[in-house]
């Protein structure tokens, strides 16, 4: 017998129920493999959206670089392929009682999964040096304002002095 209108119905909903990120859409786009981004936790950080594009180095997925930068922001270890929606202690206790993840089975997958973390991490070593450069800069930068304040008080004081004392002399 032909499918009925119900029999549809049941099945558009088994299929949403079980495809839920196709959301009704008939889409064969790979766009959701790989690490998504974390939402970020730092108001203003790069990873929510500030307009600043980083630049992770060639050979990456449009976002991968920003995906996989914000695990390393949050220290979070990256997921690799069927590892996602896993979290981090369940991993290690299935690698740990034996399973093989299948991110880490094929030693090309895995030499390229490398490859592309050891980008993004020099990339953000390189951020982070250089966050602490400019931070080292703005203490010397205030050390030297500060210096520069005291220095002009105490002239403003040697001044009113000056004149308070030729007020006085004046006076007399």
């Amino acid at each position: 017998p032909p499918p009925t209108g119900a029999d549809m119905r049941e099945a558009r909903d088994f299929k949403a129920s079980v495809q839920p990120h196709l959301d009704g859409a008939e889409s064969d786009s790979d766009d959701s493999e790989g690490p998504a981004p974390l939402p970020s936790q730092l108001p203003g950080s790069d990873a929510a959206g500030s307009g600043k594009k980083n630049n992770y180095g060639g050979n990456l997925l449009p976002g991968e670089g920003e995906a996989l930068a914000a695990y390393v922001q949050q220290n979070i270890r990256i997921p690799r392929r069927g590892e996602i929606g896993y979290s981090e202690l369940d991993i290690e206790q299935y690698e740990s009682s034996g399973y093989v993840m299948s991110g880490s089975r094929h030693a090309r997958m895995n030499a390229v999964r490398l490859r592309k973390e050891n980008q993004v991490f020099s990339q953000e070593e390189k951020r982070a040096l250089a966050l602490i450069a400019f931070e080292e800069n703005q203490q010397k930068e205030q050390k030297v304002m500060a210096e520069m304040r005291e220095m002009l008080e105490g002239r403003k004081r040697e001044a009113e002095e000056r004149k308070r004392k030729k007020d006085e002399s004046q006076q007399k």
